[in-house]
C-alpha cells in the first residue's frame, strides 16, 4: 500500500488574514514541524485560533503562501482538529466515534478502541449530549483520533473545564503526543503551556512576537511583552 505523503512540515510565509478592513493575522512567517507539542499563548484577540484554522485549511490566508509537506493542499490528508465547544451529534458516545471513522474511511469496529483510549468505554452507550463537559472534550478527542491524524489541532480545548476534567484531558493530550502525532494547541492557560509545551509560540495582535522552547520562554522571555503577559500584566 501506497504511504500517504506527510502533512509536515506546515509552511506559513508571509501569511496575513484580513476580515474587510480588519487585519486578523499580519505577515506571519512560521515551520511547524515534526516533535513535541507546539503551544501557541498569548491574550484575547490574538490570532491564534485563526492560525490554527489557516493551518488546518480550513480558511483561506488573504496574502502570503501555505504549504503542507512541500505541497499545496486544498485540504490536507491525516489533520483533525478539536475546538473549544465541540459539537456532539444525536447519538450515543460510541455512536459518534463510529460515524467518525466511517467519514474518516476507516473500520468502525475500532470505535471500541477510540473509547477506550480517552477512558469513556464505560459511557459507550450512554448520548453524546448528556455526558459532562469534560467527556464531551475527551469524546471529540477520541473523533479526532478516528482520523488517524499525522497533526492534532486543539483550540482552547479545556477553557470550560474544571481542574479535574483539565487533568484528564491534558493526560490524554500528552500520550497522544507521545505516540508521535504532532500536537499544535492554543491556550491561554499559562500552567498548561508549561505542562505540555516542547516550543512556545507567543502571539501578540495578529503577529508572533516571541517564540522559544518551553524552558527558554518561561526563564528568559526575550521580549517586554512575553515578560508583561507571563507576569499577568496586560499586554497592549
Amino acid at each position: 500500500m501506497r504511504a500517504e505523503p506527510s502533512n509536515l512540515p506546515i509552511l506559513f510565509e508571509d501569511i496575513s488574514l484580513r476580515a474587510g478592513a480588519t487585519t486578523i493575522l499580519e505577515r506571519i512567517s512560521l515551520s511547524l514541524a515534526s516533535g513535541p507539542p507546539t503551544v501557541l499563548v498569548g491574550p484575547n484577540g490574538a490570532g491564534k485560533t485563526s492560525l490554527l484554522r489557516l493551518a488546518m485549511a480550513l480558511t483561506a490566508p488573504s496574502a502570503g503562501r501555505m504549504s503542507w509537506g512541500g505541497q499545496d493542499r486544498p485540504r490536507p490528508a491525516r489533520c483533525a482538529m478539536v475546538f473549544q465547544r465541540p459539537v456532539m451529534l444525536r447519538r450515543s458516545a460510541l455512536g459518534n466515534v463510529a460515524f467518525a471513522l466511517k467519514a474518516a474511511g476507516q473500520r468502525s469496529d475500532r470505535a471500541a478502541a477510540l473509547l477506550e483510549q480517552v477512558g469513556l468505554i464505560r459511557h459507550a452507550a450512554r448520548p453524546a449530549r448528556r455526558l459532562s463537559g469534560g467527556e464531551q472534550q475527551r469524546l471529540a478527542l477520541a473523533r479526532a483520533l478516528a482520523r488517524n491524524p499525522e497533526v492534532l489541532f486543539l483550540d482552547e480545548p479545556t477553557a470550560s473545564l474544571d481542574p479535574a476534567a483539565t487533568k484528564s484531558v491534558e493526560d490524554i493530550v500528552a500520550r497522544i503526543a507521545d505516540d508521535g502525532i504532532k500536537i499544535v494547541l492554543a491556550t491561554h492557560d499559562l500552567g498548561q503551556a508549561r505542562r505540555l509545551a516542547g516550543e512556545i509560540v507567543f502571539m501578540v495582535r495578529g503577529r508572533i512576537v516571541e517564540r522559544a522552547t518551553a524552558h527558554q520562554f518561561f526563564a528568559s522571555p526575550a521580549t517586554r511583552e512575553a515578560a508583561t503577559f507571563i507576569e499577568g500584566g496586560l499586554v497592549i
